[in-house]
């Protein structure tokens, strides 16, 4: 059994998405980041970097202790490599899974993320950061339009790949953006979206996302983290996971 610490963000929608597409038995643990969970030691144990998603995977393929991981991107991998599936098993078609899930990691998320922060969640409105984070997005979405132009998925075929990109490019409408502008993401987003797994995936704790945009959830989210100090890296609930 896999033990999901979860919370309906874009990361957390890559591993729901994984878990359902790999058919793998997990066990959802809702942690509710807008409270402060990720901040407990019990947490912070599993994942020293205080940001969910993470797992606990009761069966490992060595046979020993149970075992975490933290980060999206290295679950992925993990969940991919259990199942074997999602992750191609030759040298080159492994590779360029790997290069565009690292182009997620590097650039999608921490990119997107920012430009959700200024655009939707920043108490004072900065043009020049708002502009800024808009013209890098545009240009990411261009990447992964042109990428997506050379066949029906990222990589070919469907890998962790689309799993890890996708749930950014769910967030289009709010970030002000339309698919009109990049015709291959728009084909593909329809092709993923329409995924018994992907749905399932996505909806995983979608109540959950109605709680406020509170004080409280504001100071855990953008400002003092754990021990009263800032953590400027945590700048949205689609970031800071």
């Amino acid at each position: 059994m896999i033990h999901l610490y979860y919370w309906p963000t874009p990361n957390g929608w890559k591993v729901s998405i994984a878990l359902e597409e790999l058919g793998l038995p997990y066990e959802v643990k809702p942690l509710n980041i807008g409270r402060g969970e990720q901040f407990t030691p019990e947490f912070t144990a599993m994942s020293p970097n205080q940001r969910m998603p993470a797992i606990v995977d009761d069966a490992p393929a060595d046979g020993g202790a149970p075992l975490s991981q933290f980060e999206s991107g290295a679950i992925l991998v993990y969940l991919a490599e259990k199942a074997g599936r999602l992750l191609p098993a030759d040298l080159r078609g492994r590779q360029a899974v790997m290069q565009w899930l690292m182009w997620q990691m590097s650039a999608v998320g921490p990119m997107l993320g920012q430009h959700g922060h200024f655009r939707l969640y920043a108490q004072d409105k900065i043009p020049y950061a708002i502009e800024r984070y808009e013209r890098e997005t545009r240009r990411l979405y261009g990447v992964l339009d042109a990428q997506l132009g050379q066949g029906d998925y990222v990589c070919g075929d469907y890998s962790i790949a689309d799993i890890a990109i996708f749930p950014w490019i769910i967030t289009h409408k709010a970030q002000g953006l339309t698919l009109d502008d990049w015709p291959n993401v728009k084909r593909w987003f329809a092709a993923v979206r329409a995924r018994p797994a992907v749905q399932r995936g996505t909806a995983l704790g979608k109540e959950w996302r109605k709680a406020a945009m509170d004080d409280e959830a504001r100071r855990h989210l953008f400002g003092a983290a754990a021990g009263g100090a800032a953590n400027p890296g945590q700048t949205s609930p689609e970031a800071a996971t």
